[in-house]
């Protein structure tokens, strides 16, 4: 019998699907028999099935956000540097601070040498154990801390703290110093000027008499100078002395050199800078005015 083509066509497609159905899901099918026509299939395996020995296909994942990065940590901001206390003196400065530094480490035994008004080596070594003993920095320059901690533990030291050995400013001069030739010498400021027609020549720090022994005020004359002299009543040396009123006399003290404040005169008025005096002795006269104030 013909079969119109498109009928044949159709069942060719059906053929093609059922055999690859057939393959997919197992099916074995008997060969033809003698009379031509082909057996049914013995048996179905789908996969999966119980007794096929087959998994089912794993379905696919289903799609993912992507995983962000981790954020790196935020940055620990720098802890910023604490400066370093301000340096106020160190060693080779000098002057009327340095001084009082020197004084107030004196108070507390850091240091037994008069103040000087020089940072040298003694008062740098002075300030590097007060700085070790208060747990700071041992550096041995007088910084800002330093120095807060060295006023918080002593007082303001007076004026005969701070110049033991001598070196203060001279006083004002007294009226009666303005004219001529004048050793004008202050109580006050524990000072002597040597003056000519008002104008001073040099200054040089003094030392008076004791409290029995003081020496006398008021205006008197060179009348005598002894560049050798020694008390005969004190059996002491007196060099380059100028006399103005009985024994009493101007003249250089090896006491006063070497204990400064100290100590006392018996009266005469001692100079400690040996340089000075001899400089002031070579210009002196007899019958220069000496004037002696507070």
């Amino acid at each position: 019998m013909r079969i119109p083509g498109r009928t044949a066509v159709l069942l060719l497609a059906s053929a093609v699907t059922l055999a690859a159905l057939a393959a997919l899901c197992g099916c074995t099918v008997r060969p033809a028999g003698p009379d031509g026509k082909r057996g049914l299939p013995v048996r179905v395996q789908v996969p999966g099935s119980p007794g096929t020995g087959t998994a089912p296909p794993t379905p696919a994942a289903p799609p993912t956000a992507p995983i962000a990065p981790p954020k790196a940590p935020a940055a620990t901001p720098a802890t910023p540097a604490v400066p370093a206390p301000r340096v106020l003196w160190s060693r080779g400065d000098s002057g009327p601070a340095v001084r009082e530094l020197q004084a107030r480490l004196r108070q507390l035994a850091w240091l037994t040498a008069a103040p000087t008004g020089s940072y040298g080596e003694l008062t740098e070594r002075a300030v590097r154990g007060f700085q070790g003993r208060r747990g700071l920095p041992r550096t041995g320059a007088t910084d800002a801390v330093t120095w807060q901690r060295l006023v918080a533990m002593t007082r303001t030291p007076g004026t005969w703290e701070l110049y033991v050995m001598g070196g203060q400013p001279a006083g004002a001069p007294d009226p009666r110093c303005l004219t001529g030739r004048v050793l004008c010498i202050s109580k006050t400021s524990r000072t002597l000027r040597w003056m000519v027609d008002g104008r001073t020549l040099s200054t040089m720090a003094v030392r008076f008499g004791a409290q029995y022994t003081p020496t006398r005020e008021g205006v008197f004359r060179v009348y005598w100078k002894s560049r050798h002299h020694v008390s005969t009543l004190y059996d002491s040396p007196m060099p380059y002395a100028m006399f103005f009123s009985g024994g009493q006399a101007v003249h250089y003290s090896y006491d006063f050199a070497a204990r400064g404040y100290a100590g006392g005169s018996h009266g005469c008025v001692n100079v400690r800078d040996e340089t000075a005096i001899a400089r002031l002795f070579a210009q002196v006269r007899v019958g220069d005015k000496v004037v002696v104030h507070w």
